[in-house]
């Protein structure tokens, strides 16, 4: 729960206020923010703003400010009606409430070899998922946090996945459709159609947009080889940026060109292996070597990237980085595609068959549900 917001003191400043909060922190509030923020300026049902930045006045000024019932009332200078905030929805935006301290931040984790699938990430029943909200939310927070998370004892049936996401958000249809089949075929379009053990990588850097999430469910799984492989690719880069910045840079600076071509699809984008958000924080990693095209740079921007680009693939083959697990029959994982990096052992299809069936979930979705859980579970931390 937030705690109570209520307010030691409040001062005004010269456009604006700073408002300190009973926790001992403060918070500077521009004039323009909190006028532009006012509920009565917003539908009451939509939550949706009635106006636009072009119809406030550049530098709203504040009469006077008082502290009433958990409220913060303004009065404004040429305007007739008294603004009212609540206290509790200001300290939940407050700047000071950095993106790291909330419940979603990502948690980094490096040394995966370290780790084990069963006792360090979130494992759930499908029936506990479906019957208990609060597990739910809790399943779907780790998975936000970890990137990664599974399920167990999900019907070992072709629409078991669907019947599984539907409770985790919304299916993406590919050119693969909704959901494709991973196992070994002859002439395989692409290489996850083989037997071969596959690399660390994240899928469809040539789509747009990327996949947010990907699911794998096991419908049988080989009992030699085949094993999953996992590594944390945020936590991958934050190492890469602390120790080698030359190198982090340009992997962030560096567009490289993706491709895929089959029968049916001809894939193209182009996007940094590791991409940054406005504010310079790792904001998802893309790393598939099957698919990179051939790049157009100058011979010596082109050096530098081979140089970053071999390192970056280093790190990802050091075993002590990789989270080894098997999924047994029934068993699913749920990834972010734009963070986690997945690869497998080898296996012998002649001998033994292994078949999962997977799909792609949109980023937004995933979130989406996680809130409304989380607003119908624990109230006070909705925002």
């Amino acid at each position: 729960m937030t705690p109570a917001a209520v307010s030691a003191a409040v001062t005004e400043r010269q456009g604006g206020l700073i408002v300190q909060w009973d926790d001992g922190t403060s918070a500077e509030f521009p004039s323009i923010w909190l006028r532009d923020n006012l509920p009565q300026d917003r539908d009451r049902h939509s939550g949706q703003r009635l106006i636009d930045i072009t119809e406030l006045p550049p530098e709203p000024r504040i009469r006077s400010v008082t502290l009433a019932q958990q409220h913060l009332c303004i009065d404004w200078q040429d305007e007739p009606h008294e603004a009212r905030i609540e206290l509790e929805w200001l300290y939940r935006h407050s700047p000071a409430r950095s993106r790291s301290q909330t419940a979603l931040a990502a948690r980094h984790w490096l040394d995966g070899a370290r780790l084990d699938a069963r006792g360090d990430f979130a494992w759930q029943s499908l029936s506990d998922l479906t019957s208990d909200p609060s597990r739910r939310l809790a399943w779907l927070t780790r998975l936000a946090q970890d990137g990664i998370a599974f399920l167990s004892a999900v019907p070992r049936v072709d629409s078991g996945i669907l019947e599984a996401m539907a409770l985790i958000g919304r299916v993406a249809e590919t050119n693969y459709g909704l959901v494709f089949d991973v196992r070994a075929v002859p002439q395989p379009e692409n290489l996850a159609y083989s037997d071969l053990g596959l690399g660390l990588h994240t899928d469809n850097p040539y789509r747009e947009p990327v996949p947010g999430y990907q699911a794998l469910h096991t419908l049988l799984a080989a009992p030699d080889g085949g094993d999953s492989l996992f590594a944390d690719g945020f936590a991958l880069a934050a190492h890469l940026r602390a120790r080698e910045p030359a190198v982090f840079e340009t992997l962030t600076r560096t567009p490289v060109p993706f491709r895929y071509r089959s029968q049916q699809a001809d894939l193209r984008a182009e996007r940094p292996l590791i991409a940054l958000d406005c504010l310079g924080a790792i904001a998802a990693v893309h790393y598939n070597s099957r698919s990179i095209a051939p790049l157009r740079l100058p011979a010596d921007d082109c050096r530098r990237f081979y140089a970053a680009y071999r390192r970056f693939g280093e790190l990802l083959r050091e075993p002590n980085f990789q989270l080894t697990t098997r999924l047994t029959d029934g068993d699913l994982v749920l990834f972010d595609n734009q963070r986690i990096l997945h690869g497998r052992t080898g296996f012998a299809s002649a001998r033994y068959a292994r078949h999962l069936r997977g799909c792609y979930l949109t980023r937004d979705s995933v979130q989406s549900e996680t809130a409304l859980l989380r607003r119908r579970c624990d109230p006070g931390e909705s925002t």
